[in-house]
């Protein structure tokens, strides 16, 4: 991992992800998560805050280590008990139906093979677990579709390999999850090739 990924790329997440509307949106996602809980892909920590009570385990992870020494400083100040690892998401140690929800917040753009990480999101919850998740993707429309297939080897360069045009919807629910919720719309004060969010959450099919 070179000297941007590690160390420049995750201050400006973390600058570019922070603010109220953000906030809102974090909260909204994990408004109904308690017991036992995995967040995959962690970054520097932004969703901490915002979980409710009824927790008994957080189990965080993150494949950056630059973004992990960030949220260091979010878990000093939390009063929850986190286990905070480096890990892929594609590759979990953690035992079959060890968790009651998986949160997944702005991820699924990035993890190079998706697939295989909502396989392992889907095997290490419980049978009656469920999916949180907000992520950006493929707009509905064409004309916004056009500008994120023109952007997206771009950005996939400066944002560390984030993908602008994922279906969300589809790769969620092609894993195995069905939904309970599912919004889609475009954020308010976000350019709309990066802005179209799908927030729900979903169970084992």
């Amino acid at each position: 991992m070179g000297l941007y990924a590690k160390h420049i790329f995750p201050r400006l997440m973390n600058a570019m992800m922070s603010g109220a509307a953000f906030d809102e949106l974090r909260r909204a996602v994990l408004a109904g998560v308690s017991g036992a809980v995995l967040e995959v892909g962690f970054g520097t920590g932004l969703n901490l805050p915002h979980y409710p009570p009824g927790l008994t385990r957080l189990t965080a992870i993150d494949a950056n280590p630059g973004m992990s020494a960030l949220a260091r400083r979010r878990l000093a100040a939390s009063p929850l008990e986190v286990q905070h690892e480096v890990l892929d998401g594609e590759r979990l140690p953690m035992p079959d139906a060890s968790f009651d929800h998986v949160v997944c917040t702005w991820t699924l753009c990035s993890i190079p093979r998706p697939e295989r990480a909502l396989d392992e999101m889907r095997r290490v919850l419980k049978p009656a677990g469920r999916l949180h998740f907000i992520e950006h993707g493929l707009s509905p429309e064409p004309g916004v579709q056009k500008w994120q297939r023109r952007l997206n080897p771009l950005n996939k360069v400066l944002a560390c390999g984030c993908h602008l045009n994922r279906d969300m919807e589809a790769l969620i629910a092609g894993q195995g999850f069905r939904f309970e919720t599912l919004d889609k719309f475009y954020q308010p004060k976000e350019p709309r090739f990066a802005g179209y969010l799908y927030q729900g959450v979903a169970a084992k099919a």
